[in-house]
């Protein structure tokens, strides 16, 4: 039985990878929650996380710590000449300052299963470059980079994987998806004509915390329908 800590696990990408894992059976799931959070899922054990101010309660954990899966995230697109400098910062804190706390605060109770995976978001946009993306796109740039860096450092007991998804299904995306014709515009932008779903990224994040992922390490994974290999 591994323990997977989820961090943001009560939506979107992050409470798809829980009921993902409860599904297997194989994993004992902690997850972290906002409080705007409803509906939590009660077969896991929850704990509240402002990731901006605060970093987890260790006590909440059990000594072995075989996966984290980092998912808080935002997307906020507009000129970058509209952009403040300190909304940047902002985002920057949540996105990568909030996934260095997790890990450091963590990182005896992963060292310590000798086998751990850590999962990280970026976004397609970062390899792309598409327009109005430069907050999220500088954000997720550095996740890229943290990725790569904690891989080597952190090999041979602890791996280290990115997952780039495009537009996915969630309460982040909303707004840019919250009309039949906004899906529809949006899935004509894929190869393959359709957005994400949350379970699609759920199914890469169970295969990069389970063993079947055991040579993988230092990856950023395009999960987008296409849209960065593809014309």
């Amino acid at each position: 039985m591994k323990n997977v800590l989820v961090i943001g696990a009560s939506k979107g990408i992050g409470k798809a990878t829980v009921e993902q894992l409860l599904v297997k059976g194989d994993y004992k799931v902690f997850g972290t929650f906002a409080k705007t959070s409803e509906n939590l899922n009660h077969d896991i054990s929850y704990h509240f996380l402002d990731v901006l101010s605060e970093t987890i309660d260790l006590n909440y954990l059990p000594e072995i710590l075989d996966a984290v899966v980092y998912c808080p995230g935002a997307i906020q697109l507009k000129p970058f000449a509209r952009i403040k400098p300190e909304e940047f910062i902002s985002d920057y804190q949540l996105q990568v300052i909030g996934a260095i706390k997790i890990i450091q605060s963590v990182l005896p109770k992963l060292k310590a299963s000798g086998n751990a995976s850590i999962v990280l978001f970026s976004t397609v946009a970062v390899q792309m470059g598409f327009n109005f993306h430069s907050l999220v796109s500088a954000s997720k740039g550095a996740i890229e980079g943290l990725t790569k860096s904690l891989a080597a450092e952190l090999a041979p007991n602890i791996r280290v994987n990115c997952i780039a998804p495009s537009i996915t299904n969630t309460p982040l995306a909303a707004v840019l998806l919250n009309t039949p014709e906004k899906i529809e515009a949006n899935a004509q932008r894929h190869p393959l004509k359709k957005i994400g779903e949350p379970s699609d990224i759920a199914n890469m994040v169970e295969f990069l915390v389970s063993d079947q992922s055991a040579w993988m390490t230092g990856q950023v994974l395009h999960l987008d329908g296409g849209m960065s290999a593809i014309k």
